[in-house]
């Protein structure tokens, strides 16, 4: 079976959408008529032959598949099918099967082709087929080159005056990698069509001026946009003193964008008009969709399953707009009557009411910005739509995310770690956290912000803290370390700025905090500035300046502000509170030193993670997944067998009712053996009494049985001895903000009530197993502590990569816990396994591309 059963919408190379799904016994008279639309050439490399008509044999079995052995796709642009791609296995359950697929002449050149093969690999890897076989036509270059350009290992033969192409579809690093640089380009360049359209039309802007989409039509028109702006109006010759037309095509304009502020009911008509038009994608501002409940939610399902059909992305609904400062575009269309002055800094804003305070605020701080997107009920275009443009924007160097939730979190995730290496990337996303699973808690507040900080994501807590950081990264340069010169006048706040940094993990430089005292002059101040920025100690500043009292300073004396920009030569990150006075441009001002401080502490985290070597997905022996998926599709999951498909080897165990049966288990397993009460919450609990050691005959065996059921019940586990060694915990869980995350820490009640787990999402590098066996804070206890042999800590590491392995290829495990892990200085010994299996999880990360 295939995975696309339903329609699904995807990009194509020049960022317009079509859809795809898979062929239908009802398209055959769609298929014939696309068929008549091709070139005699499209047909001729397509069939080798003229083929100038479809037999009703052919086009049957054309039409008809079992989308097992057979599966074919169509891609559709509005209701035409335009493109369709198929496979055929080659004998009974065989492991090959012959791919080939045909595009419109009007439709060829943007990547259909590509997307075609992602879905029809995906599928037939599904059905166990795990070759695909062409036949293509020297002639058929572009053909030719979907097949070698995507990263397959293709093998080719040139007989009988065709090229015969053999390549596994099994992805690989290379396939992925292609496949991600055209998710990326593609969505790229379907949001700078939004950004920089060359003619706006405006629907539902009133000719009184009244309403929104009044407003947005006056901050259009204001905001100096060079390009066509066409209101369309059913009646009026004019609105807010422009040409306005019934229709936008009526205009005859080149119109990319449509902003829209209807009532629901009328989008279906908006939308066609503005697809007559050319459009390329909508603004909708209007309210009344999914935020409304059922009825807006299926008006907003059929708003951008409409929009995509005609190729068109959504920006919205209920949202405040777009805007670009380039001087090129001067694009106001939002809700905003004044935008923030042109800057370097992208801004996106997932909530559309608050963005109107957002953006106030960063004008009043000074904060620049090249872009912004409100995307208010994100039903199209996201974060991550946005974070694809501004990676390749040249006017965007720092990008700001407010986020109310994740569409996306495992895609979120993987594109800030690869952007946050060129751009800083800031998101106040303050999540509700889940309970966790079994005797764990959930995930704490700091466990969230590691999981940004693996990704280099500097999460904040506050709007003022977004624009903060946003302001420091704007305009300072980064800290090349840790390091902090602390100046000032005041005892009182140097003091409170060194508090602050200890608070932050930043570290005083030696020397600092230097205090110029109250009666220092403005050159003085200065000079002890200029002294720490030259001082090659210091890797930041912090200058914080009170007003000295009347009368101590003249005016020359006390001008501090004219004095700073000599004083600082910018090589280094300057944060100031000044209590009075106006600092000079691109020096970040706070209002309290506590504020300064935080938003240096975040950002030097930020710069130690661009040192930090980003690891490897290491190649790991001893792994077998369909041997871990066929332990999942068994009647009754087996823990062990999925665990051995991973390479993680668990200690066997026996249960046992009574006596007789634990006899008999510690005899096959071999003695001495260990009694546990069954019940998984009780396997480790050596503090209640539910584990016996060390038993090494039957009188002992016996003995130790009768007190365990006497408290905890008949039904005990029976484990052979293992070497004894520091006990550890190794979680998986599903968190709905990062997808699977993988937990580590040190067994034992105390750490578990206090939550001392380190957490990675999925996938893990080399060193995020590393940094998860050394970031608990009872870690020492492994590398020695008070003396103890330290544990083999590269053996956790490969554990938790088997594990993190086992998550990311195995949807169907929803939680997963071992407990406990003794960890030795020869190696580690997995005792119990617990093992939550569901329905697979959706990873809409994986897979062929889709919106």
């Amino acid at each position: 079976m295939t995975a696309v059963d339903q329609p699904v919408d995807v990009l194509l190379s020049d960022g317009s959408t079509v859809q795809l799904r898979p062929i239908r016994p009802e398209d055959a008279p769609e298929i014939v008529a696309m068929h008549s639309r091709f070139s005699e050439r499209t047909r001729y490399l397509r069939y080798f032959s003229p083929y100038p008509r479809i037999p009703d044999r052919d086009l049957q079995r054309f039409v008809v598949v079992d989308h097992r052995d057979r599966e074919a796709f169509v891609v559709l642009a509005g209701d035409r099918i335009v493109a369709v791609g198929r496979y055929e296995r080659l004998g009974p359950e065989g492991p090959e099967a012959e791919v080939a697929f045909v595009v419109e002449d009007a439709y060829q050149g943007r990547g259909i082709g590509s997307v075609l093969l992602e879905h029809l690999a995906d599928a037939a890897r599904r059905a166990g087929i795990v070759h695909f076989v062409a036949e293509v036509l020297p002639a058929n270059g572009a053909m030719l080159r979907v097949f070698s350009d995507f990263g397959y290992q293709v093998q080719r033969q040139f007989a009988d005056g065709v090229v015969h192409l053999s390549f596994p579809i099994a992805p690989t690093e290379a396939t992925l990698e292609v496949q991600r640089g055209r998710e990326h380009r593609t969505e790229s360049r379907s949001i700078a069509r939004l950004l920089a359209p060359r003619g706006v039309a405006v629907y539902g802007a009133s000719a009184t001026g009244q309403g929104v989409g009044a407003a947005v039509l006056g901050h259009l028109r204001d905001g100096g946009y060079p390009g066509a702006i066409v209101p369309v109006h059913p009646s009026a010759a004019t609105v807010a003193g422009l040409p306005a037309y019934p229709s936008a095509a009526a205009a005859g304009a080149d119109i990319d964008l449509a902003v829209v502020a209807v009532a629901p009911e009328s989008a279906p008509a908006v939308v066609a008009d503005a697809a007559a038009a050319g459009a390329h994608g909508l603004v909708v501002i209007s309210a009344g969709f999914a935020e409304s409940g059922g009825a807006g939610a299926a008006a907003q399902r059929a708003l951008v399953r409409a929009a995509h059909a005609a190729g068109m992305r959504v920006v919205g609904p209920n949202c405040l707009g777009v805007a670009n400062t380039d001087e090129k575009v001067r694009l106001n269309a939002t809700l905003a009557p004044v935008l923030p002055a042109p800057g370097r800094v992208g801004f996106f804003s997932q909530s559309g009411a608050f963005g109107v305070a957002l953006l106030a605020e960063a004008h009043r701080r000074g904060l620049g910005l090249s872009s912004f997107v409100s995307a208010g009920n994100r039903a199209d275009v996201s974060g991550n739509d946005l974070l694809q443009y501004w990676q390749d924007d040249p006017g965007t160097d720092v990008i700001l995310l407010y986020l109310e939730t994740f569409g996306n979190p495992r895609k979120f995730a993987r594109l800030a770690r690869r952007i946050g290496r060129d751009k800083p990337v800031v998101a106040l996303a303050s999540l509700a956290r889940p309970l966790g699973g079994g005797d764990a808690p959930g995930l704490d507040e700091a466990a969230v912000s590691a999981l940004f900080a693996q990704s280099g994501v500097i999460r904040v807590d506050t709007v003022a803290e977004l624009l903060d950081v946003g302001v420091l990264l704007a305009n300072q340069p980064l800290p090349a370390g840790g390091r902090v010169g602390v100046v000032g006048n005041s005892s009182a706040l140097t003091g409170l700025a060194a508090t602050a940094c200890a608070a932050q993990g930043l570290t005083l430089a030696e020397g600092y905090p230097h205090d110029v005292g109250p009666r220092a002059t403005a050159a003085e101040f200065a000079a002890a500035l200029a002294a720490a920025a030259t001082d090659e100690a210091v890797d930041a500043l912090v200058a914080v300046f009170a007003p000295p009292l009347p009368g101590q300073l003249t005016v020359e004396e006390g001008d501090f502000t004219a004095a700073l920009p000599a004083a600082l030569p910018g090589a280094k990150p300057t944060v100031a509170t000044f209590l009075a006075g106006r600092l000079p441009a691109g020096v970040p001002a706070y209002p309290s030193v506590e504020e300064a401080v935080r938003a240096l502490g975040r950002v030097t985290r930020y710069a130690a993670w661009l040192r930090r070597d980003p690891g490897t997905l290491p190649e790991l022996p001893r792994l077998d997944r369909a041997a871990g998926q066929a332990a999942l599709r068994a009647e009754i999951p087996d823990p062990a067998g999925l665990l051995a498909a991973y390479g993680i080897d668990l200690v066997g165990s026996a249960p046992a009712g009574t006596a007789e049966e634990a006899l008999a288990a510690a005899e096959r397993l071999g003695w001495p053996v260990a009694l546990k009460a069954a019940a998984p919450g009780l396997r480790h609990r050596l503090d209640l009494g539910a584990v016996r050691l060390d038993l090494a005959d039957p009188p002992a065996l016996r003995r130790a049985y009768a007190e365990l059921a006497a408290v905890f019940g008949a039904h005990v586990l029976v484990q052979p001895m293992v070497p004894p060694g520091v006990a550890c915990v190794v979680e998986l869980m599903e968190d709905p903000a990062f997808g699977p995350v993988v937990g580590f820490g040190l067994g034992g009640v105390a750490t578990e009530l206090l939550g001392d787990r380190a957490w990675r999402a999925v996938p893990l590098t080399d060193r995020d197993a590393a940094e998860l066996v050394d970031e608990p804070r009872a870690a020492p206890l492994l590398r020695g502590h008070r003396g103890a042999a330290p544990v083999d800590r590269a053996a956790l590491a490969d554990l938790l990569l088997r594990v993190g392995r086992l998550a990311d290829e195995q949807p169907r495990v929803r939680s997963l816990t071992l407990n406990p892990v003794l960890a030795r200085p020869d190696g580690i010994s997995v005792l119990h396994a617990t093992v939550g299996v569901g329905t697979a999880a959706a990873r809409p990360d994986t897979g062929p591309r889709r919106l």
